[in-house]
């Protein structure tokens, strides 16, 4: 397997999440499962990603450590994301133990809470993560799908707020009242299914990209990059993650950011 740097790594920005550098383009792992995601994820690698985003609900973490263990690129060259299922409140301990057994690691960069338990905050749940944090299990932490009362519940009661949200967003559904929330409490807003719900055929996507010389779904990317939302894409096909990864090279204009933005139908920022 040829693990040597492409271009793409040194050229993803990045984000300071709870301390640690979090590439802000980064490859997803759902649904692929087996060898598969171990091919998917070498590859990646091979390409210039260094983010990899996985979970315990993806049943793929022990595909995954297996690319971990033989891509040959040095642990700290990597930034590993992985999540706790809500139903397994009362156990993230051992969660994250397990988790770290599949994966062949001492730690992950990224742990994240994946639904808010039962619709709530789960407070008991964010201690655990607070202490794994200390004793290095986790170097960051975080939430997935939370929303701002959510995240100031656990603000509230602990006094830390998650280091990331991830959570489904695209020019679709972008909303800059919530991404300024997120900004005013040092939260980086990571976006998973960044294509899945976005109208890739609608006319402004399709100037936009036109204007560029490049596709729809690169143009989101990009305005997603724009606003230093972390981007997690996937795909088995290494031409698409080089394709993906050169999102990048995009530089978006003030037109054509304020033109995307308006697809949601709320007021730009």
């Amino acid at each position: 397997m040829d693990t040597s740097l492409s271009s793409g790594a040194g050229r993803v920005p990045t984000a300071d999440a709870g301390g640690r550098t979090m590439p802000l383009l980064g490859f997803g792992t759902h649904p692929l499962r087996g060898d598969q995601a171990t091919e998917a994820v070498l590859t990646a690698f091979s390409v210039g990603y260094r983010l990899v985003d996985t979970a315990t609900r993806y049943r793929n973490e022990a595909a995954v450590g297996t690319a971990l263990a033989t891509t040959g690129l040095p642990r700290s060259e990597l930034f590993v994301t992985t999540k706790m299922p809500p139903d397994q409140v009362g156990r993230e301990r051992l969660t994250l133990e397990e988790s770290l057994a599949a994966l062949g690691c001492d730690y992950v960069d990224l742990w994240l809470i994946h639904w808010p338990p039962g619709g709530y905050p789960g407070v008991a749940s964010w201690r655990e993560f607070i202490r794994a944090r200390d004793e290095g299990l986790a170097r960051a932490i975080g939430v997935s799908n939370y929303s701002v009362e959510l995240i100031d519940a656990l603000h509230e009661a602990t006094g830390e707020y998650p280091a990331v949200n991830q959570m489904r967003w695209g020019p679709g559904n972008h909303d800059p009242d919530f991404a300024e929330a997120m900004r005013r409490r040092d939260v980086v807003l990571s976006a998973h299914s960044p294509l899945r719900g976005t109208d890739l055929d609608h006319p402004v996507l399709a100037d936009v990209a036109r204007r560029h010389g490049r596709s729809a779904r690169d143009v989101v990317l990009a305005w997603n990059l724009h606003h230093k939302v972390a981007v997690t894409v996937k795909s088995a096909h290494r031409d698409r993650m080089e394709r993906n990864l050169s999102a990048v090279d995009i530089t978006l204009t003030p037109e054509d950011i304020g033109e995307i933005n308006g697809l949601s139908g709320v007021a730009a920022a």
